[in-house]
């Protein structure tokens, strides 16, 4: 089975030219700066380029090394995920998560001239620990599927209040404007699926995916009574986005999806996309971890931390939509890089066709 799932490849980017570039940059930075090596992780990412290095250089006549990570937009040559890559408002939202106790790589420069490295950038110091992988996905063979049931939960509950102390972040006192999407729409959550439509428009390149418009149209048909206020959204709120110290967040990582948005997007998302995953256990004939980031449990949770009480059953319809656009965005640079062909039925492009379609019935959440 392990050799069935496999990480689609993500860029033409030539490593030994980056690392020289990227170490030309950094003695810009840290006087007689030099890098020892250049590499990626493999486990988890789909989206920005990730490189991870080790750097050594001089400061008041002594010698210093450190840990670093880049955070790289990918080179539109190579069917990039999203049609835009806003570094600098990364970079922002990190430095804001920082200050309101979100535990956050030090965020340490950023450089938006493409011409140094072949796409802008930043970097931030490396946090050490642990990330549940994707591939093979962490519900199949990881270090938290061996774990305790107790340790999963302790996990569970420390990530959903790694998030709680996002939201609790009021967004108009600390300067969260950037994050505005300026869109039509009445409010936040109107502005957010306004961008996701044009998104899918950018995505399908003339193309027409049935199920992805059908969820589209049930979640206006559906929209929520009450949206709540608009907080600092991470976006891309899932496990595999975090580093963990045992089993609490040492690092939230990947700001990419960062948004104003209701509370719901961030705890939909991460209940969805681990229901993703699980999918994926199951059809290998494996238990998965079915107990593990249950909306229920995570509503929950979050009420106990917040007093704040949301219906994720939306939430989680539209955190299967988006994923959804992604994954067919996914299949369309995998046709780009020879390792896939279009189907028949573009729907098929969607791995969590099942799952959506149960939404769209109710049965998901019978």
């Amino acid at each position: 089975m392990a050799d069935e799932i496999k990480a689609p490849k993500r860029s033409t980017r030539d490593v030994e030219q980056t690392r020289t570039h990227l170490e030309a940059w950094l003695r810009e930075k840290l006087p007689g700066a030099r890098i020892a090596q250049l590499g990626s992780p493999s486990g988890t990412g789909m989206s920005s380029e990730t490189l991870l290095f080790d750097a050594t250089w001089r400061d008041a006549g002594a010698e210093r090394s450190g840990a670093f990570v880049a955070r790289v937009a990918p080179d539109p040559r190579d069917v990039p995920v999203f049609p835009s890559y806003e570094l600098a408002k990364q970079f922002r939202v990190m430095q804001l998560a920082a200050r309101g106790g979100v535990p956050v790589p030090v965020v340490r420069w950023l450089e938006e001239d493409p011409a140094r490295i072949g796409s802008p950038f930043f970097v931030m110091e490396r946090v050490s620990g642990r990330v549940p992988p994707d591939i093979m996905p962490y519900p199949m063979t990881s270090w938290l599927k061996d774990a305790s049931a107790a340790e999963q939960r302790a996990l569970q509950n420390a990530t959903i209040a790694a998030i709680a102390r996002l939201h609790a972040i009021d967004p108009n006192k600390e300067g969260a404007e950037f994050l505005e999407l300026a869109l039509p729409g009445a409010t936040a959550l109107r502005r957010h699926v306004e961008n996701q439509r044009r998104f899918y428009d950018w995505m399908r390149q003339g193309r027409s995916y049935p199920l992805i418009e059908r969820t589209f149209a049930w979640l206006e048909a559906h929209w929520p009574a009450d949206e709540g206020d608009a907080r600092i959204s991470w976006g891309d709120s899932r496990i595999g986005n975090v580093m963990y110290d045992g089993f609490a967040p040492a690092a939230v990582l990947d700001w990419e999806m960062a948004a104003l948005g209701p509370r719901g997007l961030d705890l939909g998302w991460l209940s969805f996309m681990h229901a993703f995953f699980q999918m994926i256990a199951v059809g290998a004939k494996l238990p998965g971890m079915p107990d593990f980031l249950r909306a229920a449990d995570v509503a929950a949770e979050y009420a106990r931390l917040t007093s704040q009480r949301i219906d994720l059953r939306w939430y989680e319809a539209y955190a299967a939509l988006r994923h959804g656009i992604i994954m067919a965005r996914i299949h369309a640079r995998s046709v780009h890089f020879g390792e896939a062909t279009w189907p028949a039925d573009l729907d098929a492009t969607i791995p969590h066709r099942p799952l959506l379609e149960q939404m769209l019935s109710g049965a998901y959440w019978r």
